[in-house]
This record gives structure tokens, C-alpha cells and sequence, in this order.
């Protein structure tokens, strides 16, 4: 395997205003991405992709190089990560960089290990589009999910009408934390477009996703533990 791995760190947040680089535990956020990045991959295979020079500033705390500005318009609400992966990609193969595999870590992961990250990376292959890291839902959309009907009232979503939620099938969700993302496949068939999909199944506690204050409680209260 030959792999780039991207760490993409937004300037702009507004769940939790300069989350990125917030202290958890008197430790910026984007520590805990790159100290496990690194302890998996050299320096010269991991790139943190943003666009604010105080995440620059804050991911060089480490001894980690961050190799550019991200642009503009891919620091908007509206760019998506297929975008920002393709840029690095494009910055890395005018460099020389020879890589196959793509490994997306988001920051706001901060309890995914570097042993999480070993686990998934033996799970991939190159005839997959991705592997990706999942939890199992807490709200399965056969049992759990409803729906307003025409009368306003509340009835079983039409994902399925299960009345005991050990009947229903497992459902998984994205915890964000983990992707492992063929190059080839990405650059011709986009993220949209992948059918080869493995999941790599992480618990609830390490699955925890900053998007707001209380996630963000949440962790410091985990990581406490």
C-alpha cells in the first residue's frame, strides 16, 4: 500500500466556532488526528489540507510540515471533502508523491487510535472502492425512525414497520473517523459512485463526532476517563 493520507481542518465552524484547533484536555483538537496519523504513517505520507493560518500554525506545534493554503472556495460551506481530497491529490502528483490509496482522517475524531486505524488498513484491498469506519445506529430507521402522515400524526417510517427492534435488521452509520479510499476509484467514479464498500466496525466511546458543545463535553469527559 501507498498511501496519502489527508487530514482536512476548515477554519470555519459554525457548530463550534474554532473547533479544530480548541483545547480538549489542554491539547488542541487536531493534535489527536495527526499524533495518531503519525504514529502509523512518516510525516511525508500525511497532509493536513487547510485554509486557516492558525491551523497551519497550530498543526506545526507538532513537528508535522503543513505543506499549503488551502484555497478559497474550497473552505466554503458548499465544498464538499470529494473536492478538498482531489485538490491534495493534485498537489501531491505535481510533487511526484507515487500513492494508491487515499486515508481521509477528520479531525473532529479525536478518540479514533492509531490501533483503530491499523485494524481498518488490513481490511482494505485494491479491488474495493473503500473501506470506512461505522458504528452501529442508535436510531434504526426499521424500528425506530417515524414519519407525520396527512393527518399530522405519527406513524412507522416507510423504511419498514418492525415492532421489536430485535426483529429489525443491523443498520450501520458513518462515524466519520476512518477512510480508506482507492485512488483510481475516487478520480473515476467520485465518492458518490463507489459499490465496493467494507465497513470497519468501531464502538460507540471511539465513535464520538465533534460537531457541537456537547460533543465536545462528551470527549473531554471520555478522554478524562
Amino acid at each position: 500500500m501507498k498511501p496519502l493520507v489527508i487530514i482536512p481542518a476548515r477554519g470555519g465552524s459554525k457548530g463550534l466556532p474554532g473547533k479544530n484547533i480548541k483545547q480538549l484536555n489542554d491539547k488542541p483538537l487536531i493534535h489527536y488526528t495527526i499524533e495518531a496519523a503519525r504514529a502509523v504513517f512518516p510525516d511525508d505520507r500525511i497532509c493536513v489540507s487547510t485554509d486557516d493560518n492558525n491551523i497551519k500554525v497550530c498543526a506545526e506545534e507538532t513537528g508535522l510540515l503543513v505543506p499549503f493554503i488551502r484555497p478559497a472556495d474550497l473552505a466554503s460551506d458548499t465544498a464538499g471533502s470529494q473536492e478538498v481530497l482531489l485538490h491534495a491529490i493534485d498537489y501531491y502528483t505535481k510533487k511526484g508523491l507515487d500513492f494508491d490509496v487515499v486515508v481521509l482522517l477528520q479531525v473532529t475524531s479525536p478518540l479514533r487510535s492509531a490501533e483503530h486505524i491499523k485494524e481498518a488498513m488490513h481490511l482494505y484491498s485494491a479491488d474495493l472502492d473503500m473501506v470506512v469506519s461505522v458504528k452501529k445506529t442508535d436510531a434504526n430507521p426499521y424500528y425506530a425512525l417515524k414519519e407525520e402522515n396527512e393527518q399530522g400524526f405519527l406513524q412507522p417510517s416507510k423504511q419498514g414497520s418492525f415492532t421489536r427492534r430485535q426483529d429489525c435488521p443491523e443498520v450501520y452509520e458513518l462515524n466519520g473517523a476512518i477512510y480508506f479510499i482507492n485512488r483510481q476509484s475516487l478520480q473515476e467514479k467520485g465518492l458518490a459512485g463507489f459499490g465496493k464498500i467494507k465497513k470497519y466496525l468501531m464502538d460507540k466511546k471511539s465513535s464520538v463526532d465533534i460537531d457541537d458543545i456537547i460533543d465536545f463535553q462528551l470527549a473531554e469527559l471520555l478522554l478524562k476517563e
